[in-house]
């Protein structure tokens, strides 16, 4: 790779900042290898912007209207739009049109969150690590609130690797997991080929014998589910219990989101030091961390975003919409605390002068 590369660059097909403009949105990635959260947004018809934002191992990414909340390593930290504040952003009055503050962080501990989503009721997530599905609380650590039938304990041994949730009318409704393991990670030695999906409703195995199934999704009242291991795009049929593949893309797959007849699919290079995954057949197909655009309705490809450096793993995918400059504050840095918003002002603080 060229030295003279800036950090974050990357490629992309010429039609998808026009595609993203047209769609009126942005993207928002999650790489953990990074430890950064990154926003996509078209800067015109021609070109593309990113904003890259440090947080410690971020996982998981939700939305719910002007809400956010990322998982991190050992934190859930929540985030509210505000819309004028970015509007007067100090260091670039004017350019932004969204910008996500943190209100809200649960402390959960090294939980090992994975998928997470707002519900009716609350904020939802996957604990990898204790094998089931949790409500965030403020409280305790996490709330269980179903596990697979065959976790017969909530341990922290990530025995079945559970990753994956699908929400329906604001609550859980599928799952996915490596394997129907019960013991300490016993979902390595198959990998490949022991997933599943589950119906949290009946509890239920759905389909099986999968290739590390990730990012289960209800787009328009239809199941969609990435299969990693063998990059395949899939739409389930839940009442007879098949799939057909929707489309098949070169890569290990994991991330996913929808808007207006687009699927944004991400794709990640593999660990090639992973005992894991380091050695799997699909493993030389799994060389970039991209994000692929799927006319859905024809499943072709529309349009590809590739890192050249930098972001080797990106783990979730949300689109922004209506959203053409976002930008996000961490709680890493002192200047998010200078944004003050209440139910009827909006302004930045002044820095204080130094006492003294």
């Amino acid at each position: 790779m060229s030295a003279d590369l800036t950090p974050f660059s990357c490629r992309y097909t010429p039609q998808v900042p026009e595609l993203l403009s047209k769609l009126n949105c942005s993207l928002a990635i999650s790489t953990y290898q990074a430890g950064k959260v990154i926003f996509i947004s078209p800067r015109d018809e021609n070109y593309l912007v990113q904003l890259p934002r440090s947080f410690n191992k971020p996982m998981g990414i939700a939305l719910k209207n002007e809400q956010m909340a990322i998982a991190c390593a050992d934190e859930v930290i929540q985030f509210s739009n505000a819309p004028q504040l970015a509007m007067h952003y100090p260091k670039s009055p004017g350019k932004y049109d969204a910008l996500y503050m943190p209100r809200l962080t649960y402390h959960s501990g090294g939980l090992d969150i994975h998928d997470i989503n707002f519900g009716n009721d609350g904020l939802y997530a996957v604990n990898t690590l204790f094998s089931c599905i949790v409500k965030m609380d403020g409280h305790y650590n996490y709330i269980p609130v179903w596990k697979p039938k065959f976790i017969t304990e909530l341990v922290s041994e990530d025995r079945c690797h559970l990753n994956g949730m699908a929400m329906e009318e604001g609550k859980p409704r599928f799952a996915t997991c490596f394997s129907q393991g019960n013991s300490h990670q016993s979902w390595r030695p198959t990998v490949t080929e022991s997933g599943c999906l589950i119906d949290i409703v009946s509890n239920e195995i759905v389909l099986e014998n999968l290739g590390m199934p990730h990012s289960p999704r209800l787009f328009n009242g239809k199941l969609y589910v990435l299969l990693s291991a063998t990059g395949e795009l899939i739409q389930v049929d839940v009442a007879q219990k098949k799939y057909e593949v929707v489309t098949r893309i070169d890569g290990f797959l994991r991330g996913m989101a929808y808007h207006r007849d687009y699927l944004f699919v991400a794709t990640s290079k593999l660990r090639e030091n992973s005992s894991t995954f380091g050695k799997l057949q699909f493993a030389h197909k799994a060389n970039e961390a991209a994000i692929v655009l799927v006319h859905l309705p024809t499943g072709s490809i529309a349009g590809k975003i590739t890192y050249l450096n930098s972001v080797d793993e990106i783990y979730d995918l949300q689109v922004l919409p209506e959203k053409l400059r976002p930008n996000i504050m961490n709680t890493m840095s002192p200047e998010y605390k200078m944004g003050v918003t209440t139910p009827d002002n909006n302004y930045w603080a002044r820095p204080q002068a130094e006492k003294p």
